[in-house]
């Protein structure tokens, strides 16, 4: 299966707040830009954050093993290695999380870390991996 890149664009209270997190703290390598959006390198993939100065966070959550899962969210599925990089420099940078990581479904099919946190701008994302990436869509 040949994986290519995804397009999304979602809003953000800020410009300089989200170049400061997704540049800075995610480290995501910054395309093109203008005041009132940024093209960010996802792991590969395009995402854009666009100004909108009357956003309203969601506060909306499902409950998913225990956890209240903020709804909606979007990130991106590492390998193992990638994920726990992610993962230290997130605590280094003393980012908040929402879902600590955590492994979940361990020893069984789907096993996969995961971890959640907020941008500036309250859009919610999750990260995770698998520790067998053909077990991706399995029931």
């Amino acid at each position: 299966m040949s994986i290519q890149p995804f397009h999304l664009a979602f809003p953000v209270r800020d410009i300089p707040e989200a170049r400061a997190f997704y540049g800075g703290i995610l480290g995501l390598s910054e395309g093109r830009s203008s005041e009132e959006w940024i093209d960010f390198d996802m792991y590969g993939h395009q995402v854009v954050t666009h100004l909108d100065r009357n956003l309203t966070p969601s506060t909306n959550h499902n409950e998913v093993d225990g956890h209240a899962v903020p709804v909606p969210h979007f990130g991106v599925v590492l390998t193992m290695d990638d994920w726990r990089a992610l993962r230290d420099r997130l605590i280094a940078q003393k980012v908040e999380f929402q879902i600590e990581p955590y492994i979940r479904f361990e020893g069984q099919v789907g096993e996969q870390a995961t971890m959640f946190f907020l941008d500036p701008s309250g859009n919610a994302l999750e990260f995770k991996a698998f520790a067998d990436m053909s077990q991706l869509f399995a029931k």
